[in-house]
């Protein structure tokens, strides 16, 4: 296959798989490397599919955040480490947070934290805290949030 029909063909598969689905940049350049797909034409390729639309970061960041935190259950710094990872710009990810609405992120919290105590075995109540923090912290949870959760429970 020549480069031009390389070109083509890969332009058309990304417009297509970006179609189905929300991709940032970072995710549709390593695809157009698995393609086989070099530098300046992965980068004429990502710029089209920018101008015509077909990739928007901020769109892309709203709809991550919005999956993640409703079906992941994961909290703003995990969420937002992972975006940093796709390389979307900081002030993208902060407005993308910003979508959460605050009480149903508190709701959220408190219902992954009642689960999990659970099925938590403790000695004690300090025992109980320190693992409930690990874990709200491992989902991405502020330690603020989580201490005052914690400070309510009574045991």
């Amino acid at each position: 296959m020549s480069e031009n029909e390389l070109y083509k063909t890969a332009l058309n598969k990304a417009m297509a798989q970006c179609s189905k689905r929300e991709y940032c940049c970072n995710d549709m350049r390593a695809k157009l490397e698995l393609w086989g797909v070099g530098n300046n034409d992965s980068e004429r390729i990502v710029s089209i599919l920018i101008k015509e639309n077909f990739i928007n970061e901020s769109r892309f960041a709203t709809a991550f955040v919005r999956d993640k935190f409703n079906f992941n259950k994961w909290g703003k710094i995990k969420i937002a480490s992972f975006l940093k990872i796709k390389k979307i710009p900081s002030d993208i990810i902060r407005s993308a947070l910003d979508t959460i609405d605050p009480s149903a992120y508190t709701k959220v919290l408190r219902e992954l934290m009642a689960v999990h105590r659970r099925n938590v075995k403790a000695k004690n109540k300090y025992d109980l805290k320190g693992k409930l923090l690990r874990y709200g912290q491992s989902k991405g949870f502020e330690s603020n949030l989580l201490y005052d959760l914690l400070n309510d429970i009574e045991d």
